[in-house]
This record gives structure tokens, sequence and C-alpha cells, in this order.
């Protein structure tokens, strides 16, 4: 059992590091590790992947809040999208079928992919028009970048498509049970043309809201192993740390470049699940 619990630690040091520098919550990790790796039962490692949810963004979260990176408005906001979704998905679960949903959305995300990649060499969005709703509840922001050494300004834009992409967010987090983060970073970068190091932070803001509001239905259900979810915890607040640290050194272009190649790994991974489930 300290052998299991020792790999477990080491794959969560892992999952905080590239759940905080990429605004995701380290369940692509976590949880085929979890199963494949060590033969954890599915709903333990989901559980266990929504403690290192948690643990994400809390690690994550103090550093970016306090050097005003994370854009706590835009995250507020976006969280109300997603939490219509969630509601969303528990009604329409019996009325869509979960293979269509995998393939619509393994689309949207090789098609962000493509606009993500077409973007690679943009340090910072340029020529941005800001949305009225943005002017109206003051979403634009502006925060210091350690990379380029300067104070970067940013407004925001493409409100509609952004809520749109959120609230598409919710509904397969709670229909298919996978991880929103990617399409949370996705939603903020492509539509609402934010930096992308203001959208991984946002989104690690955000995806520990969503955790932290699941996670007692998966305590009562007893899905949370101490065992399992112990070394999680404690690796992937390590991994965040480290993660947070290198994030704010690294210019956006190279955040960009490290994120694409995960997100067709995701989309790639949803479109064998809707073609063969």
């Amino acid at each position: 059992m300290i052998g299991s619990s020792l790999i477990i630690f080491l794959f969560s040091i892992l999952a905080g590091f590239v759940g905080s520098l990429l605004g995701l919550g380290g369940g692509i990790i976590i949880i085929p590790a979890l199963t494949l790796l060590l033969g954890v039962r599915i709903h333990e490692a989901i559980g266990a992947s929504i403690v290192s949810v948690i643990a994400t963004s809390s690690g994550a979260a103090i550093a970016y809040v306090r050097d005003k990176i994370t854009n706590i408005r835009i995250g507020m906001f976006l969280e109300t999208a997603t939490t219509l979704g969630a509601i969303s998905g528990a009604f329409i679960a019996g009325l869509v079928e979960p293979k269509v949903l995998y393939i619509v959305f393994a689309v949207l995300m090789m098609y962000s992919a493509v606009a993500m990649f077409q973007k690679r060499h943009s340090e910072l969005p340029v020529d941005v028009v800001e949305h009225p709703v943005a002017t109206r509840l003051k979403l634009s922001s502006e925060y210091y970048d350690k990379a380029l050494d300067e104070t970067v300004a940013y407004k925001v834009t493409g409100v509609y498509p952004g809520y749109a992409v959120m609230y598409g967010a919710g509904v397969i987090s709670g229909l298919l049970g996978i991880g929103s983060g990617v399409f949370k970073v996705l939603g903020m970068d492509v539509f609402m043309k934010l930096p992308m190091k203001v959208s991984t932070a946002t989104s690690n803001f955000m995806i520990g809201v969503t955790a932290a509001a699941s996670a007692g239905v998966y305590f009562s259900r007893g899905d949370i192993n101490p065992l399992v979810a112990g070394p999680v915890a404690l690796g992937v607040l390590l991994g965040a740390q480290a993660g947070t640290k290198v994030m704010e050194r690294l210019n956006n272009k190279t955040l960009r470049l490290i994120f694409i190649p995960i997100l067709l790994y995701v989309a790639l991974q949803m479109l064998w699940k809707g073609w063969w489930m």
C-alpha cells in the first residue's frame, strides 16, 4: 500500500503542475493513472480527481489572485453559465445520446485547437473591441506580466459566445462526468480574447468553485477514499505551487503551444468514446 501511495503521490505532483500551469483540474492525469495503472475503482478515481481539482485551485489561486492575473469578475460571471449548464445536463441526461455530445464537443475542441494554433505567434490579443456587456460589468482589467516585465491591460469581447461555451462546459461536466477546465480556457482565450495567462488563472479559480460544490455529493456516497485522496491532495498541492511559479515566468505564446497538444488529446479521447461507446 505504501508503494501505491507513493506512485499516487508522484502522479499527483505532475497533475498539480500541469493543472495549475494550464488551468485544468489534473483529472486527465489522475483518473487514467488511478484506474489503468493502480486498479482503483472509477468512482473513487473521480472522487480523488475532484479533490485534486480543489487542491489545484487552492494552491494556484493564492498566487494568481495576489498577482491579479485571475479576473474574479469574469470568473464569477461565467460560473453562472457553468452552473446553469450543469442543471440543464441533469434534465437532458435522458433525452440526448452521450455519444452524440462526445462527438460534437470533440469537433468543437478540434476547431479550437486549430484556432489556437493560428494564434501561436501572437503574444497578446490586438485590436480587441470591448463588448458592451463587458463594459457594463467592468470585466476588462490589467495584470503585471513577469515574463514581459510590463503591465498588460486587456479588453474583453465575445461575451455571448464565451458564455455559451461555459454553458456547454457545465452540460458536459454534469452529463458526461468529465472535467470542464479545457472548455473554460478555450472559451476565454479563443472567444473572449483574453491573454492566455488570464484564461488559465481564471479557469483555475472557476474549477475550484465547481468542484467544491460537487465534492459533498461524492463524499456522501463514500466515493472519496482517504487512502487515495490523501496522497492526491498533498501531491497536487505541491505540484500546483510549482506550476504557478513556472507559469508566471512563461510568455503567453509558450503557454498556448503547451495547451494545444492537451486540447487535441482530450478531443481525440472524446471522439473515441463517442465513436466506440
